[in-house]
């Protein structure tokens, strides 16, 4: 069955279940509250209780008694006229935010209003809309950047395929050949993107089961070798000693994320890649990928993992990195990249057993 799709908030619980204001934590407080205007009003119904009861018997009240219930009456009333006002605006407050979100206006923020029992709602709302909106530009920036990356191949083989027809030149291996390697990368390109949409929408389906790490690099390096060859680099996997024997998880993804950071590591090593792997934790495992190339500059290490990033001389569809941290993500680890300053590149992930 497919994960099922993040909440807003992101992972764990809601921001005012586990802030307070709501939910456990915060209903304690509010229970407390609830027992102290119990007491007062219980002690209240019995001054009122006793003041009836004497003017029941003809006894005229006591002027304390008296006067300590008018008070008594008069902050009740002033304390729940100030609860109500301080709701009502709250919850209208609230009620306008929802409607302008239910318009499309993912820029809404309901700020601080005045009932500090919905603050932490309100709080709770500001945050999911602030991932609304965040998520909303977020899909418009990828369909730029597929219409982008689609629109060169397209034009090349409409070119490519006019010259033809035009008698430009003939339609033989030579000139049809460019035109199915761009429709392979069409192709993968939108291959690519169903992954990586999938896994960001907390669908993608992961079919666990025991494998050998080392079966996994084993398996990316044999992939790559034809790549490597054709440059001349050198493949190498090295197994640190206590490496766990199986892990627990989907071997056809996490080759699959071996296989990217490979493909990465190819294309820009001079000679050398070596692929490790070491124990991580009681059961985790770490696999490392590193090249000798010129490695990433430092303004740019950050964004390695986003949507279609690529350096000036790389090819493919630059989606490669992104799919490999949304699948180990996927399986509840980590990845980082990093250039030491001795020069190369080091990606490393890290899944639990």
């Amino acid at each position: 069955m497919p994960e099922p799709h993040r909440p807003p908030w992101g992972e764990g619980p809601p921001p005012w279940v586990s802030r307070g204001g709501f939910g456990p934590n915060g209903g304690r407080r509010f229970r407390r509250a609830g027992l102290i205007a119990l007491v007062l009003l219980v002690l209240l119904v019995s001054l009122l209780a006793t003041v009836v009861t004497r003017i029941a018997n003809g006894q005229p009240p006591h002027r304390g008694v008296t006067l300590v219930v008018t008070v008594a009456v008069v902050l009740g009333i002033g304390s729940i006229a100030r609860w109500f006002w301080r709701s009502t605006r709250s919850v209208g407050a609230l009620m306008d935010a929802a409607d302008r979100v239910a318009a499309g206006d993912y820029s809404t923020r309901v700020g601080d209003v005045p009932s500090p029992q919905l603050r932490r709602l309100a709080g709770a709302f500001d945050q999911m809309t602030q991932r609304l909106e965040t998520n909303e530009q977020r899909r418009r920036e990828l369909l730029a950047d597929v219409a982008h990356e689609l629109r060169t191949p397209l034009q090349a083989i409409r070119g490519s395929v006019e010259g033809m027809l035009d008698g430009l030149y003939p339609a033989d291996p030579e000139h049809l050949q460019p035109v199915l390697e761009r429709t392979e990368l069409m192709a993968r390109l939108l291959d690519d993107l169903r992954t990586l949409s999938m896994a960001e929408a907390g669908a993608l389906e992961l079919h666990r089961e025991t494998v050998d790490p080392r079966a996994i690099a084993s398996d990316g390096v044999t992939a790559s070798r034809g790549a490597a060859d054709r440059r001349g680099i050198e493949l190498e996997v090295v197994a640190a000693p206590g490496t766990p024997q199986t892990i627990e998880a989907d071997p056809v993804r996490l080759t699959e994320v071996v296989g990217n950071l490979l493909t990465n590591a190819v294309r820009h090593a001079n000679r050398h890649v070596v692929v490790r792997i070491e124990p991580n934790g009681a059961r985790g495992v770490g696999i490392q990928v590193e090249d000798d190339g010129p490695g990433i500059a430092a303004d740019q290490l950050p964004h390695v993992f986003d949507r279609f990033v690529t350096s000036a001389d790389a090819g493919g569809t630059g989606l490669g990195l992104a799919i490999a941290k949304r699948l180990v993500e996927a399986h509840g680890g980590t990845i980082t990249a990093s250039s030491p300053s001795s020069g190369g590149t080091v990606v490393r992930f890290d899944v639990p057993g």
